[in-house]
């Protein structure tokens, strides 16, 4: 197999991948070169794949175990494959699609659960003429530009991420969103991540956090905003225009991404994407503490 060309995309990350048709099995040492540019620019591009949802899932495995997509809607997974969810505004089963405002805001993958993606591949079947872009923001340098201080503050932190937090829940059907919080209860992770093969650490932020545990409601939110204004900052992304065919895989341990509503919503965008089951685990938030009767009629009684 010749090898593939690998050009870089940008400063942050990212580089697209020609050479290669991803419906054929790849080598051993293709894989590796492959593999290893993943864990060097982030973000790789391959243009031009037209894969079934067989060879789809075939590539996908060369980088790691697929997720089964349990925290998910079952009706937003491709029908016969559960490796597979399905990112569009068409509608499916007569009914607008749950995934149709998916990603619009930035989230690392999965966060929400005790093990976070390792990483994804999204495949574009249908886009619109123009906009319908996926941002990646590279964590790993967000957090190597942060002030030694400042990342000594975070070292050993915890946040509190949730599910309820995705925007445009609330537009979803109730029944799902329902079923969405009984199967992913708040979940804590560390602010700050290793990463198990490169060993750098990042930055684990996005707009998906609701609390830094230790710290008041507004040391959190004040923090938090600081965090992710500063992680999404131009230099620090990777702005992908896509093309019908286009194949995406990013490392979702040193990334967040959103998905950017700009483009007409009447016309069609369709997303395949395969997740890596993460190796991390977190772990489930502690419930809040039930009300303290006497300390709520002596707060009442001190306002009257």
């Amino acid at each position: 197999m010749a090898a593939p060309t690998i050009t870089p995309l940008g400063y942050a990350m990212g580089a697209e991948v020609t050479g290669l048709d991803l419906r054929e099995p790849i080598d051993p040492a293709t894989r590796r070169v492959l593999y290893d540019a993943w864990l060097r620019y982030v973000v790789l591009v391959f243009p031009g794949q037209h894969l079934t949802p067989e060879q789809h899932i075939a590539f996908s495995r060369n980088f790691g175990e697929l997720d089964d997509h349990a925290s998910q809607a079952p009706e937003t997974l491709l029908e016969g494959y559960p490796e597979i969810l399905v990112v569009t505004n068409k509608q499916r089963l007569g009914k607008p699609s749950g995934t149709r405002n998916t990603g619009r805001n930035w989230h690392t993958d999965l966060s929400y659960t005790i093990r976070p993606a390792k990483g994804a591949l999204l495949l574009c079947q249908e886009k619109p003429p123009v906009g319908g872009d996926t941002m990646w923001a590279n964590l790993t340098m967000a957090y190597e530009t942060l002030s030694p201080k400042m990342r000594g503050i975070l070292e050993g932190l915890e946040a509190v991420h949730d599910v309820t937090l995705v925007k445009g829940i609330g537009q979803r059907d109730p029944a799902i969103v329902q079923e969405m919080k009984r199967r992913n209860p708040p979940v804590v992770h560390p602010m700050v991540r290793t990463h198990p093969e490169t060993g750098r650490k990042s930055l684990l932020a996005g707009e998906r956090v609701s609390q830094i545990l230790g710290f008041s409601e507004e040391e959190s939110r004040a923090l938090l905003d600081f965090l992710n204004a500063h992680a999404t900052s131009p230099e620090f992304v990777y702005r992908h225009r896509w093309r019908v065919g286009d194949i995406v895989l990013w490392d979702n341990r040193c990334t967040c991404h959103v998905a950017l509503p700009d483009f007409d919503q009447t016309k069609p965008r369709l997303m395949l994407r395969c997740s890596l089951k993460g190796e991390a685990e977190g772990r489930l938030a502690d419930p809040a503490p039930p009300p303290d009767k006497e300390a709520m009629i002596q707060a009442v009684a001190a306002l009257s």
